[in-house]
């Protein structure tokens, strides 16, 4: 027995010194002996083990490992943490507190308090207003951060769906409240908006950045979204026309059923208008000061860098429409209110006031373009807008109107119509060059004077009581 037990490092050493350590050997063995009958195991297990073992080595080896291990694991989930945290703050500081304008977002809160509160119309439609122009504004920069990776065809696609889908949320909760003018005149006032206002602003706030030279874009772009925005008016003025000359053949029910039929063909030219530009013209859509020399602000685009990353951006533009849209709801729901408390007509507010604020996204992002001489993005922006909502906006409220079961129909009235064809045609002969300047700018700023002016003493005309 202790022969097996005994463990000495020097091979030389003497029977007197194994003398004197086989006791406490023998010690140690008939414990663990003890403890080995104890726990109901076998007293040969023990018989060929030593007191240091390679089992218990790699035993003490792998807790020892484990340990270390453990407090590893711990560490770096304390670095991911302190990272998301520093990445959450980073983020938040540069949407919410870079921008100067950000100082009007305490209206939205107000707004919501002031309508559950006292119900006062006139400050709940004041204060929505001024709620949603710097979040409109933030949508225009998490767009712009998207376009570093996207590019410049797919960033105004995105812009211009973003910026839109206000009004679109807007139009669907005033369908479901019966209130189809107000719908058709957001929507129409959307449409002027982008054409004369927010195009207008680029161009002159381009001009006025780059004086001693013409800015150019791409006019492939533009003849097409001229086209369609023609195509657009003929589906608009056909039904106003029948309406107003009184040659259906059913009064009443030709009209929408032109109107609907009109508004799927519409949505089969916009699916193609999106094929067509995201794959078969991809290449002549990119920005004509890219290739070499010919944009002297091109060395200066290759210096920029996102400040925000590409998930941010995605989250931020979904989280600013979620809250735009809630507070549009307030900003519709208050509109009758405002038009009696400042004697303003509802025409004027639902197509120069609503639009204003609800292309401030696209009014901002257009501008910030142009000013970096990226006026083809600007374009998409502006010109992409426009024709979305009237190839796709107006169309697709069509067709859900059909299926709440409202009398949405494409008579805009010929006062309406006349305004659209005539813009549509000032805008396509802007276009037609493929150069801007401040003065083209400039026109267009104040043809768009001239619409708010009219529809400021514009009324409905009394409703027909033929119709159904």
């Amino acid at each position: 027995m202790t022969g097996k037990v005994r463990f000495s490092l020097d091979p030389h050493s003497s029977p007197q010194m194994d003398k004197i350590n086989e006791k406490p050997q023998l010690a140690i063995v008939h414990s663990h002996l003890e403890m080995g009958s104890m726990d109901g195991r076998s007293e040969h297990e023990f018989e060929d083990e030593s007191l240091v073992t390679p089992v218990n080595l790699s035993r003490r080896s792998n807790g020892l490992n484990g340990g270390y291990h453990g407090s590893f694991s711990t560490a770096e989930q304390d670095t991911n943490i302190r990272s998301l945290n520093d990445s959450l703050w980073r983020t938040l500081k540069v949407v919410l507190f870079t921008s100067k304008i950000n100082i009007l977002m305490p209206c939205g809160p107000l707004a919501v308090f002031i309508h559950h509160s006292f119900d006062d119309k006139g400050w709940v439609f004041f204060l929505s207003l001024l709620g949603i122009i710097p979040l409109a504004e933030r949508l225009g920069f998490a767009t712009e951060q998207l376009a570093f990776f996207t590019g410049p065809t797919v960033g105004g696609l995105l812009n211009a769906t973003f910026g839109n889908a206000t009004e679109l949320i807007i139009s669907i909760h005033a369908l479901k409240g019966g209130m189809i003018r107000v719908v058709q005149q957001s929507l129409l006032g959307s449409i002027l908006s982008n054409m004369l206002l927010v195009l207008g602003c680029a161009f002159f706030s381009g001009g006025i950045v780059f004086l001693k030279k013409e800015q150019v874009f791409d006019k492939a772009a533009a003849v097409v979204n001229s086209g369609l925005l023609l195509m657009a008016v003929m589906g608009l003025l056909f039904p106003a026309v029948l309406h107003s000359t009184h040659s259906e053949v059913h009064y009443g029910k030709s009209e929408l059923a032109l109107s609907r039929f009109s508004s799927c063909i519409m949505l089969v030219a916009y699916a193609s208008y999106l094929v067509f530009q995201l794959k078969d013209q991809r290449d002549s859509y990119d920005p004509v000061g890219e290739e070499g020399c010919q944009n002297e602000g091109s060395t200066d685009d290759e210096d920029e860098v996102a400040e925000i990353s590409k998930w941010e951006a995605i989250t931020w533009l979904a989280i600013l429409t979620v809250w735009i849209s809630v507070l549009s709801d307030y900003l519709v729901d208050a509109i009758q209110g405002a038009s009696v408390a400042w004697n303003i007509p509802v025409a004027f507010i639902s197509v120069i006031l609503l639009p204003i604020v609800g292309n401030a996204a696209e009014h901002a992002s257009a501008i910030i373009f142009a000013m970096k001489d990226k006026l083809d993005i600007s374009l998409g922006v502006a010109i992409g807008s426009s024709t979305q909502i009237s190839m796709f906006g107006i169309p697709f409220c069509v067709v859900v109107g059909w299926i709440m079961g409202q009398p949405m129909d494409l008579n805009f009235q010929l006062f309406e119509t006349a305004t659209l064809f005539i813009t549509v045609l000032v805008v396509a002969f802007m276009l037609q060059e493929g150069t801007s300047n401040y003065f083209k700018g400039l026109m267009l700023m104040l043809c768009y004077l001239i619409v708010a002016a009219s529809f400021f003493v514009h009324v409905d005309p009394p409703v027909d009581d033929k119709k159904p």
